[in-house]
């Protein structure tokens, strides 16, 4: 990086603590989201743009469920989604936009571990199941050590609050998407015993449907936001024209064999 670089984005990390200071959050977001684009390396602006997110009031899920327990002492980095639902999946855009998000946040976390830095990424749920650090994770696996630590999936979480086991004996499992065909959703649905449907919000209509095509409707329950505490537990007959978050679960438990 060149010295007129450096200097710009030193004069927009103090304009951006300025703003900070003065409860300007949003101008101070925004700048020092400039600073990072500019160093990508920046531990301050990082570390403060973190804050200003929270204070801003858009903690992440996986950050409140560590309110009080960390170190006064430590840096937070916001890892903020360039897209969601902006644009659909199938569209080649988006690949490429999350692509180069994560290779961005993994030379960055990288680049704190080779300084001698520990750096903890929180995730909800279990790391390695259908987790946003396994995008992480395969960038930095060869390139730093990585220890990762399980978790409890959302579905057993989801499936728990039920009060009844999910599978019993030699019962199939069987985990899908929302955001797959209605097709094969119905199809998939049909051959399982005990049924998991992840990733809802607006899918939810298209599950219902492809539940009821299946003859499974009636025995599925529909989770919104297990162990949270927003948590709801209802059937999903009974959740007839809801908006669901993205963070429900839809369950349909097994009846096999027992003694």
């Amino acid at each position: 990086m060149g010295p007129a670089k450096a200097a710009l984005a030193e004069r927009l990390f103090q304009e951006a603590v300025t703003l900070h200071r003065g409860g300007r959050l949003e101008p101070a977001i925004a700048a020092y989201r400039r600073v990072t684009e500019l160093m990508p390396g920046h531990i301050g602006a990082l570390g403060n743009l973190g804050i200003a997110l929270r204070k801003a009031g858009r903690a992440g899920r996986a950050r409140q469920a560590v309110n009080g327990l960390l170190a006064a002492g430590a840096a937070e980095i916001a890892m903020e989604y360039p897209v969601t639902t902006e644009i659909p999946v199938a569209d080649p855009r988006y690949n490429t936009i999350l692509a180069r998000f994560y290779a961005d946040m993994a030379a960055r976390l990288r680049a704190l571990s080779g300084a001698g830095e520990d750096v903890v990424v929180l995730c909800e749920g279990d790391p390695f199941f259908y987790g946003s650090f396994m995008h992480l994770y395969t960038r930095l696996k060869d390139v730093a050590p990585v220890e990762v630590v399980p978790g409890i999936t959302g579905m057993s979480a989801a499936w728990t609050a039920t009060g009844q086991p999910v599978t019993w004996g030699d019962d199939i499992m069987t985990i899908l998407m929302g955001t797959l065909p209605e097709d094969v959703m119905a199809a998939q649905m049909r051959n399982g015993d005990a049924l998991i449907v992840m990733k809802l919000g607006r899918t939810l209509d298209k599950v219902r449907r492809a539940l009821r095509t299946a003859g499974r409707f009636e025995d599925a329950w529909l989770i919104e936001c297990a162990t949270m505490p927003e948590q709801k537990v209802m059937r999903l007959a009974q959740a007839r024209g809801r908006e669901v978050p993205y963070f429900s679960i839809v369950v349909v438990h097994g009846s096999g064999r027992r003694p």
